[in-house]
């Protein structure tokens, strides 16, 4: 492509993009299509020859968009999030421009330095003890990757970086069972094996109950297992319940077991000061994740993962050859050493725009607008008979359910299930489900970068007329 076919196009598609951002709730936030309807649209085989950029994009409109589930939509009510926002999509193009490999500060010196700046704002701005130190990866499930990793080779003395298992292991590793399904990923990928996660009970919000928590340790001690490290939550996937952070830390810097917090959507919640007592304890704890590409109007992928004593991390993961060896490496940050890609895109640039742009007072204000728009929904089901709320409402998470005294439990499961599949298949609005004790309920998460108050009443409206035919 010639430059100055690059500049038109380019401008031709910001003005695309533009148009998408201002129209972007007239299109169904999920496609009418069935599988393999896109992949029929395109040819087998790759092209021989260059094709025109006007031809690519017409396919891009008339093929690729009609496929998409648009996450940007603001009645997108399902599974939490991947906002975005303007300043944060002007971002990612500059960072596309720029094209930079941001593995280490000698590859990228102003994208380091301004790594470990944004992350240091984000820390003081969330209440986190001033002494951690944070480091920016693509998603939660490879932070909470590293951080077990870190807790087995820090456990090890790095014994099986060096050696492998031999064996003989026998680790702990103890969660809630609301935890999400990336701590059964990362203990397998961290070969402790998934057997060895102990799941420990809950209280009545679904919070994990610490002295379950003792009990476990205290039985796997007596019983020969090595605990290694605890996954405790600031927001369950499910339900975005609470574990008892401050009471998890004292019992895990007791038995020397590693403490990772993961707040992945709740996190961004502790921008509010009035939220910051779900933190309260942490200082004692090791490691915390949240990611700003979810409640925090930040492109995906994006997450801030914090920790104590970074040096166990770096100690776990570095590995210089001689050709990536400089001479400033004891003055400065090496990001590639902090996590498992050696290769790093600069994504401290767009969180740099984004709170820039929005300022921390412009993020409480959409923050707290989400959580009272959460408020308000409650309060509808609540007033509603044969509705029932099955889980604290947090944050700006509603769990809720059809509920009557005419059908089983079996036949309640079915009818929710039935009454979000008919209001889903309506493309207006997505909302998608747990199981909280065998009860399946639909989640209504509200959290997209625009959602108004006129989109959670459109979606209300939409809940009851199709309960209404149903019943």
């Amino acid at each position: 492509m010639k430059k100055e076919d690059f500049r038109a196009y380019a401008h031709e598609l910001v003005d695309w993009m533009a148009d998408y951002l201002e129209e972007k709730e007239n299109y169904p936030v999920t496609p009418n299509i069935q599988p393999k309807d896109i992949f029929n649209q395109i040819p087998s085989s790759a092209p021989e020859k260059g094709e025109s950029f006007e031809n690519i994009f017409r396919d891009f409109k008339e093929i690729i968009l009609p496929g998409m589930t648009h996450w940007q939509h603001p009645s997108f009510f399902a599974y939490f999030p991947a906002n975005n926002s303007e300043p944060s999509i002007l971002a990612e193009m500059l960072m596309s421009t720029l094209g930079a490999q941001c593995m280490s500060w000698l590859t990228s010196p102003a994208a380091t330095e301004l790594e470990e700046r944004v992350c240091d704002w984000l820390r003081d701005a969330k209440g986190i003890d001033s002494n951690w130190k944070g480091v920016i990866h693509d998603t939660a499930s490879t932070a909470t990757l590293s951080a077990i990793l870190t807790a087995r080779e820090k456990a090890t003395q790095y014994n099986i970086n060096e050696n492998g298992f031999n064996g003989n292991e026998k680790f702990r590793v103890y969660s809630s069972a609301h935890v999400h399904s990336s701590i059964d990923k990362g203990i397998k990928i961290a070969g402790l094996g998934v057997n060895n996660l102990v799941r420990i009970p809950v209280d009545e919000n679904f919070a994990m109950i610490p002295e379950e928590l003792e009990k476990a340790i205290q039985r796997d001690l007596k019983d020969g297992f090595r605990p290694l490290c605890v996954v405790s939550a600031l927001g369950t996937t499910s339900s975005t319940a609470v574990d008892p952070i401050g009471k998890i830390s004292q019992i895990s810097q007791k038995h020397g077991i590693w403490h990772h917090i993961d707040a992945a959507f709740a996190g961004t919640a502790l921008l509010l000061p009035e939220f910051q007592h779900h933190i309260k304890g942490h200082e004692l704890a090791d490691s915390y994740v949240f990611n700003p590409h979810k409640w925090m109007f930040t492109n995906f992928d994006c997450t801030v993962f914090f920790l104590r004593e970074p040096q166990y991390l770096v100690n776990t993961f570095s590995l210089t050859p001689e050709y990536l060896k400089t001479q400033l490496d004891a003055e400065v940050n090496n990001y590639r050493d902090w996590g498992i890609q050696l290769g790093r895109r600069f994504r401290a640039l767009k969180l740099w725009f984004v709170i820039r742009s929005y300022g921390l007072e412009g993020l409480r204000e959409k923050l707290r607008k989400h959580l009272q728009l959460a408020r308000l929904a409650q309060s509808w089901i609540e007033s509603e008979s044969n509705l029932e709320i099955l889980a604290p409402v947090n944050f700006n998470t509603i769990c809720f359910r059809h509920v009557d005294s005419q059908h089983s439990e079996e036949e309640l499961n079915r009818f929710n299930e039935t009454w979000m599949a008919r209001v889903n298949a309506s493309g207006k609005v997505f909302f998608s489900h747990t199981k909280l004790d065998g009860k399946y309920v639909i989640r209504w998460v509200i959290g997209q970068t625009d959602v108004e108050e006129k989109h959670v009443s459109h979606a209300w409206g939409l809940l009851m007329e199709e309960r209404r035919k149903l019943l």
